[in-house]
């Protein structure tokens, strides 16, 4: 699938911002009103808006990638992990917790938790239960939702349950390691690693460091315990490399959102709000759209509490954090196009279903 390898990223955000620059030079108008100085503004004002909201979140993620590839051993992973999956699928939901990061930060630390032993699946219910099971995102909902602190709990109690469930899924279904093979980056961090130390490896320069080989070079780097000052350069070289391979990603996938934010008339979202299906989808496509980050989503959904009932509104709580358009690039970087596909599926199924039940409920 060359097309999800992005190899030509490089080259559509300069022809993106070359069409930025020519809209905002000539500010003339336009066949085209989405063109105008107006929406040009906007546009540029929603994708520094995005990139802002993400930049922090991204390096507390890789930074913190970056400390469990250097100072968390491999036999640490697998002594806390439970083994029982039913245990396990409770723990990766309930650790967004400890580990409290947005969605834009998980991708890194998840990827570098599977690849340093812990299962799959319960990386994955991290992955998705995290954004949201954690107690800032608690708090920013509560304190939007004051009115109706109920939204707060049940948000919560539907990504922990969806969550869950997918993890169930996931350990009965998925055979393979879902992360994609990322041969190129690691072979460049662990040449530029090993040259540093003076070792050197014959077979460099013709393995193709798959996952399990993967797993060998990373035990080799935990035998090579150094000081404190060399283990926290190496800190630092991992979440950098991580850094920039995910903000590529996310450079792309603000564009892409920031240029439909522009173009979509909002008006539509609440022509259909009294519709029983429509409203949920659209709730779910406008979370997809926006990809907002999941601390300050909360107080976008509260100002659409007079047009939807609690259901869509919901659905669009939980299904943003999970799937949304910046996040599914960034998911595609690190996961399999198959399992990334998996998850949205399956994420927009039970967000929905279980958005309806807890509606009807409350």
């Amino acid at each position: 699938m060359p097309i999800f390898r992005f190899r030509y990223i490089t080259v559509l955000l300069a022809l993106g911002c070359a069409g930025i620059l020519a809209v905002l030079a000539f500010n003339r108008p336009s066949a085209f009103t989405f063109l105008d100085y107006a929406h040009a503004q906007s546009f540029k004002i929603t994708f520094l808006s995005i990139i802002l909201e993400a930049i922090p979140f991204i390096l507390l993620g890789v930074l913190f990638s970056g400390l469990l590839q250097v100072f968390v051993t491999d036999e640490m992973i697998r002594k806390f992990t439970p083994k029982n999956p039913i245990a396990g699928v409770l723990f990766g939901g309930l650790l967004g917790l400890a580990f409290p990061l947005c969605e834009c930060g998980m991708i890194p630390v998840v990827r570098r938790l599977i690849r340093k032993g812990m299962p799959a699946y319960i990386g994955i219910v991290y992955l998705l239960a995290g954004p949201v099971v954690n107690p800032i995102v608690f708090t920013a909902t509560f304190t939007a939702f004051r009115s109706a602190p109920e939204m707060a709990y049940a948000r919560l109690i539907l990504a922990f349950a969806v969550a869950v469930i997918i993890g169930l899924i996931m350990h009965l279904f998925m055979r393979k390691s879902p992360l994609r093979d990322e041969h190129t980056p690691q072979l460049a961090v662990h040449s530029s690693h090993h040259s540093s130390q003076g070792v050197h490896h014959g077979h460099h320069r013709h393995h193709t460091h798959k996952h399990d080989h993967s797993h060998s070079h990373e035990n080799h780097h935990q035998k090579q315990r150094g000081s404190l000052g060399s283990r926290l350069s190496a800190m630092l070289g991992h979440a950098s490399d991580e850094f920039f391979e995910m903000g590529k990603y996310l450079i792309f996938g603000a564009l892409i959102t920031a240029a439909i934010q522009t173009i979509m008339d909002r008006s539509v979202l609440a022509s259909v709000a009294d519709q029983p299906v429509l409203s949920y989808l659209a709730m779910m496509a406008f979370a997809f759209i926006l990809s907002i980050c999941s601390t300050s989503d909360a107080f976008i959904a509260a100002s659409f509490g007079n047009v939807f009932t609690s259901g869509p509104l919901l659905a669009f709580l939980v299904f943003g954090p999970m799937i949304d358009f910046k996040n599914m690039l960034m998911l595609l970087s690190a996961f399999r196009l198959k399992i990334v596909l998996a998850l949205a599926l399956l994420c927009f199924l039970l967000i929905g279903l279980g958005s309806w039940i807890m509606e009807v409920s409350l």
